[in-house]
């Protein structure tokens, strides 16, 4: 393997005292097979556990108090990983006390999600450049990829650069980082198997459920915030990205859904806002703060938030309004005198109301006052009549009569600034405006 440098050393410097300052690289490497970029400890760890929990399934009784023992444990582990791992060390969304932060560890070490340092490095990474090539589980290479393959295979091109400085100088989180490897094979599969062994007599029903099953449930519920997060619902706060909002996802994830929310607001401790929203995730966090075990709880300002979800509504009433026939502009309209709007009147039936001449001889039969109303205004100004002195239209009616223009008074409209009630509240991108006025 051959690595060319392609930028100056005083790069190389500035990469040693700076872990984003990272100087491009051209690796250049035999192509490996398919066989070639597994790897093997997740594989195995992906593939025995719910084979061992299918024969448990199939062969082994399900005891209450193992079924209780499990349940316990896949709460314990999954805990450990969306509020420790995820929220604290990748998002550093709260602090959490030493007792804590214990807690939270040896919950994710006991679901084998890797040491905290290695997730919140990842997913770290993964917030920074998401969906581009050095995302480390780019939504856009599809579902299988975002929700086992970037674990099971090496990719080409390794996860672009963050910034972890403050992880290494977490002592526990070190330590758990250091000694993973000899943590996880006593707290994920000895630990569930010796307590339902030695204190209820359930060896099989603990290695089986309490290990395997509840091990299996926990990686797949960790896995499905990079894949059904990324794949299915809506984005009620910004569709750049991939990362969507759905109410099955939070159920599966213990509250990661709400995940379009969490990608425009990472370090808010939240991923559900709404009262009504599950979830447990933020539940824990909050409980542990009221019991003094956490500390400095962040939210992001309401007023953003608010501005991300109207700035959607927006885009999407945008979308809806370009199918929408709006009146013609005055500017588009032919200027006429009073003279010809006179003549004209005579052959067809010309009503001037706000400055512009309108059309009525198709809506007249249809006029739910009757046609007399309106051939008796036909050639004159029916400004004061229209906006109240004889009835107060609806906006409907603004907004229809508008449709019927046909010509701008010369004198009239410069002076009387009329818009229809619909085109007050008309949605325009501001550049758009501005190039239009150049």
């Amino acid at each position: 393997m051959s690595v060319t440098v392609t930028e100056e050393p005083a790069t190389m410097l500035a990469w040693e005292k700076n872990p984003l300052a990272l100087p491009l690289l051209k690796v250049e490497k035999p192509a490996e097979t398919l066989w070639q970029r597994i790897k093997w400890e997740s594989m195995i760890v992906l593939t025995v556990s719910p084979i061992i929990a299918l024969y448990g399934l199939l062969f082994v009784p399900l005891q209450t108090k193992t079924l209780w023992w499990s349940v316990f444990l896949y709460w314990f582990s999954i805990i450990g990983s969306t509020a420790g791992s995820h929220r604290l060390y990748s998002h550093r969304s709260f602090k959490a006390s030493i007792p804590l932060q214990i807690f939270l560890l040896i919950g994710g070490t006991c679901g084998v999600q890797g040491s905290a340092f290695w997730w919140a490095r990842e997913h770290r990474a993964h917030h920074r450049y998401t969906d581009s090539d050095l995302d480390p589980h780019s939504g856009k290479e599809g579902f299988w990829w975002t929700h086992a393959g970037w674990i099971l295979f090496r990719r080409d091109i390794q996860a672009g650069p963050t910034d972890v400085s403050d992880l290494k100088k977490n002592k526990l989180v070190m330590f758990q980082h250091r000694h993973y490897f000899k943590l996880f094979p006593f707290l994920a599969y000895v630990m569930p198997a010796a307590v339902a062994g030695y204190f209820w007599g359930d060896w099989a029903g603990g290695i089986c459920y309490a290990a395997m099953l509840r091990l299996t449930i926990v990686q797949h519920s960790i896995m499905c915030i990079n894949s059904l997060a990324h794949t299915f619902g809506d984005a009620p706060f910004d569709d750049k990205h991939t990362p969507r909002n759905h109410f099955f996802t939070a159920i599966v994830t213990a509250g990661e859904g709400y995940h379009n929310f969490h990608h425009q607001f990472p370090v808010d401790y939240r991923n559900g806002i709404k009262w009504y929203q599950y979830d447990p995730t933020k539940w824990f966090i909050y409980l542990s703060s009221r019991l003094g075990l956490s500390t400095q709880l962040q939210t992001f300002p309401q007023n953003e938030i608010s501005k991300g979800e109207l700035t959607m509504t927006l885009r999407r009433l945008k979308e809806k309004q370009e199918d929408i026939k709006w009146p013609a502009r005055p500017d588009k309209l032919p200027l006429v005198s009073w003279e010809t709007f006179q003549r004209e009147a005579k052959k067809n039936s010309l009503i001037l109301i706000n400055g512009y001449i309108h059309d009525a001889s198709e809506f007249e039969n249809k006029h739910p006052g009757g046609k007399a109303i309106i051939r008796a205004r036909v050639g004159k100004d029916a400004t004061a009549a229209f906006g109240g002195g004889v009835y107060e239209h609806s906006n409907a009616a603004h907004n229809l009569l508008a449709m019927m223009r046909v010509a701008v008074l010369e004198g009239g409209v410069e002076h009387v600034k009329y818009v229809t009630p619909a085109e007050r509240l008309r949605i325009i991108e501001h550049y758009k405006e501005e190039e239009e006025s150049h």
